[in-house]
């Protein structure tokens, strides 16, 4: 499923100070999707809502953090947690407070209150509090709202790919010479500043697999 931009094509007029329909709406939205692939392969992260996604993620310790962020629990999103210990195996389908509890983004697995009983959900043999090798998620993360600092980060790009779209270094026209920042160069790349700024969006890298 292809993810919308981050930015709109009346948000791109109004940070260029165009008046509205003055851009080739083909233009714009190419110059948003490039824009918003950058910002998201940087981060790691889809950012705008996605509501039911299954993944699995890989267990073996006591916290686990969703690897899409903000993770999103509400009367009409939920959060079905499921523990495989061994694939092929039986699969444990957890509950909320009682095999483990959630702050934020992260799920922590819950200890049995006496051993070795099968509480808080664990099979016998398995060590108590900490998640199963393979957990499977079915959870709803993003931004209902794309946050302004991202918006302004996309626009940002997109502007800097509008504003030399034959990939020139400089022009110059008799008396008037303009050269154009290198970001602007063959495709707008994030600089220093917007990585500085998408940090703390951004999540570390492993391995999840569609389920």
């Amino acid at each position: 499923m292809a993810l919308p931009p981050l930015a709109t094509v009346a948000d791109l007029e109004a940070a260029m100070r165009l008046d509205a329909g003055s851009l080739s709406t083909a233009q714009a939205d190419l110059a948003l999707r490039r824009a918003s692939a950058r910002v998201r392969s940087y981060t790691r992260q889809d950012i705008t809502l996605v509501e039911d996604d299954t993944i699995d993620v890989p267990g073996g310790g006591r916290v686990l953090a969703v690897p899409q962020r903000p993770l999103v629990v509400d009367a009409t999103h939920s959060l079905t947690v499921v523990e495989i210990s061994v694939p092929g195996s039986v699969e444990t389908t957890l509950t909320e407070d009682t095999d483990f509890t959630r702050l934020g983004n992260e799920l922590t697995r819950g200890y049995p209150w006496y051993a070795p009983t099968r509480t808080m959900g664990w099979p016998w043999r398995q060590q108590q509090g900490v998640w199963a090798p393979t957990v499977r998620l079915t959870y709803s993360h993003g931004y209902a709202e794309v946050p302004d600092d991202i918006v302004d980060i996309v626009l940002d790009l997109a502007s800097m790919n509008l504003s030399n779209p034959e990939n020139l270094r400089s022009i110059s026209i008799d008396d008037y010479a303009r050269t154009f920042a290198s970001e602007t160069i063959g495709n707008a790349t994030l600089t220093s500043g917007h990585k500085a700024d998408l940090r703390p969006y951004k999540r570390s890298a492993f391995s999840v697999v569609p389920s």
